[in-house]
């Protein structure tokens, strides 16, 4: 029987897209015929000035100056220069809209639920901006949140933003020395910080780490205090703090300073697992063209559509979900977690509150699988019109379940970029059919091809590096403090001159759809055949007792071996009857240079804060070698579970 998608647009879906609106639009500005996606896709990276004027006229960006030229040194990575004759304000942008409807919806776990109009949304931002004015914050400063994903977060941001401020945030959940190894590299003049947050029903205090992270950042003049679990901080042990409410003035008009395109905006950080952070500093521009063209036609996101992701300020998908506000929509943050009191909050929340996008993450669907849940047969989620995953390969098994167990009428996007771009390279399209285990499509503008490693294209099915063989708005403009852009060139510019390498392994399939493998740095060489961890991953996680797994390769007698970790349901044992079942679905479904050597039962597997296990870490523990930042990690006591292993010494 031929194989057929997991779910395909109907013809008069399709027809009202937003994707198939702005495919019109610029077939008429521009005398251009798409027959299809890929001629669109065609089109936009080899026509940027057209592509990238009809992106800026259709989402309405607001802006000053002259678009054209839209880019300068279009050949040069890094180098080209996006819009150099445009001046604008990011914040701006996202607080256009000024009525009664509601901008943010926020809930914490059981304990708050409060929610924001775009009217409100824009008083507040304009009192906190008024007052980062009065203490002398100018263009280029740099303002910090160490706060949960909250409603004041959100205003901040813009707060800063408005007034040409660069915003950088880390969740409270971050030790002491994390936080200081990311803002102490940056020198921040305001910080602001909750009381505390809450998390699987425990109250945790942030008042004591905001002691040490001030005494940590000799640049820090002020430090704004929000409340959330107390009405009333007690700040007698933080002398140098003030409550938002006693820092915050009355004004009511917001006096934005418009800037030139690449003004910085942001600042982000890399994992930091194998070394202190790396800081990537995004423009307010190629940032919001990003969003915006993402969420519009790849989301297909309209103004009064209800956005959900679920993560924290420690995670770029925050910084994603807010500019959901420069489109009209309502943006829903949670705090907390997501299986607190059990695995159904996320999808009571996404019910009650009719909520059209949801995003989450991989490991969250295969864990809410793995738990045996069936939100589609509990909730009424027909108003999901997408759902998104990020943070990892989302595994074809994952695929079966969301159509099987949650929508069978939601477009499930698959997306892959990162914190390095502020969005994705591949993603979802609502044009496109979902083939199981596929990410649809590359995003509009991004020009992704599979190279070896001489850097040669490889044609369709053949795995390789990821990567970028044009320019785009959103790439960095550079890492803090880094002359001549010599570790930013480093990051994505040394295996392949002028072409960015993501460091994602992947293939194109025939349908024009990508799969991911797993990191490239992580990929396994057992007698010089490369093999992708999410190769392994997928077959390991079908069996039933297998919660999550892990996999490394360990230099072993001149060669390479595979080692799989595996975190088993609570109350199993690895015993041999289970390490061969393991073996056998990783043997049947892949080859045989697939099955690990060894397989080992752990307590725990470590992550990073937003989730994603750490190959590379671990692989370090492994061979005696130092893991400096273990500050990076969610979880860095897991690391000691790996370290003098006996298993691993025969």
């Amino acid at each position: 029987m031929r194989e057929q998608p997991l779910w395909r647009p109907s013809p008069e879906q399709v027809a009202i897209t937003n994707m198939t609106r702005f495919a019109n639009d610029a077939s008429s500005r521009w005398g251009r015929v798409f027959d299809d996606y890929a001629g669109l896709h065609q089109w936009s990276v080899e026509a940027p000035r057209e592509f990238w004027t009809s992106i800026w006229e259709w989402t309405g960006v607001i802006g000053t100056g002259n678009v054209d030229p839209v880019v300068v040194n279009p050949g040069r990575m890094p180098g080209a220069r996006w819009f150099p004759g445009v001046q604008l304000n990011f914040a701006r942008n996202l607080l256009r809209r000024q009525d009664s409807a509601p901008a943010l919806i926020f809930r914490a776990e059981d304990k708050v639920e409060r929610s924001l109009s775009h009217a409100e949304l824009y008083r507040e931002v304009a009192g906190l901006a008024d007052a980062l004015k009065q203490v002398g914050i100018v263009p280029g400063d740099r303002v910090c949140g160490f706060m949960p994903n909250m409603p004041e977060t959100v205003v901040a941001m813009l707060a800063s933003a408005a007034l040409g401020a660069v915003w950088s945030s880390c969740s409270p959940d971050f030790g002491v020395q994390g936080v200081l190894d990311r803002f102490g590299q940056i020198s921040p003049r305001v910080l602001f910080s909750a009381d505390g947050y809450w998390y699987n029903g425990k109250t945790h205090d942030s008042l004591a780490k905001l002691r040490e992270v001030e005494k940590g950042l000799p640049s820090l003049e002020h430090t704004v205090v929000v409340p959330l679990v107390s009405s009333d901080p007690d700040l007698s042990q933080n002398p140098g703090a003030r409550l938002i409410a006693d820092f915050t003035t009355d004004a009511t008009q917001i006096d934005f300073v418009d800037l030139p395109f690449d003004h910085p905006l942001y600042i982000m950080y890399s994992s930091g697992t194998t070394g202190v952070p790396k800081c990537i500093v995004h423009g307010a521009g190629g940032s919001l063209l990003k969003h915006l063209k993402e969420q519009q036609l790849h989301v297909d996101l309209h103004p009064d559509d209800r956005l959900f992701y679920f993560t924290t300020c420690g995670w770029m998908m925050w910084n994603w979900l807010v500019s959901g506000l420069a489109s009209g929509a309502t943006v829903v943050l949670y705090d907390g977690s997501p299986f607190f009191p059990d695995g159904n909050v996320v999808f009571d929340l996404v019910a009650r509150e009719r909520i059209e996008v949801f995003g989450t993450s991989a490991k969250y669907i295969d864990a809410i699988a793995k738990a045996g849940l069936r939100p589609g047969d509990t909730h009424d989620l027909s108003r999901v019109r997408t759902i998104l995953s990020t943070g990892s390969p989302l595994i074809a098994e994952s695929f079966d379940y969301i159509y099987d167990a949650v929508s069978k009428t939601a477009c499930l996007s698959s997306i892959s970029g990162g914190t390095d771009i502020m969005g994705c390279f591949i993603g979802g399209n609502p044009n496109l059919p979902v083939w199981r285990g596929e990410i649809q499509c590359p995003i509009l503008g991004m020009q992704i091809e599979v190279r070896d490693d001489d850097g040669s294209v490889l044609p369709d099915g053949e795995k390789g590096e990821l990567v970028c063989a044009n320019a785009f708005p959103s790439m960095p403009i550079g890492f803090w403090d880094d002359p001549d852009d010599a570790k930013y060139k480093a990051a994505y510019f040394e295996k392949f001159a002028n072409v960015w390498c993501h460091g994602d392994y992947i293939s194109i399939t025939e349908h024009d759809g990508i799969v991911v493998y797993g990191r490239s740095d992580a990929v396994l060489n057992p007698g010089g055949v490369r093999i992708g961890t999410a190769e392994i991953y997928r077959q390991a996680e079908r069996v039933a007792q297998v919660l999550e797994s892990l996999v490394i390769g360990q230099q072993w007698k001149g060669d390479v071996r595979i080692v799989l970790f595996v975190r088993l349901r609570e109350g199993e044992i690895l015993d041999e009857k289970l390490r061969e079942n393991i073996c056998s679905e990783i043997r049947k479904h892949t080859t045989p240079r697939h099955v690990p050597a060894k397989v080992i039962q752990v307590a725990d597997i470590p992550r990073t804060k937003s989730g994603k296990i750490v190959e590379l870490a671990v692989r370090k523990i492994v061979h005696g070698e130092p893991v400096l930042n273990r500050e990076a990690l969610a979880n860095p006591e897991a690391l000691d579970l790996f370290a003098n292993l006996p298993e691993l010494a025969d």
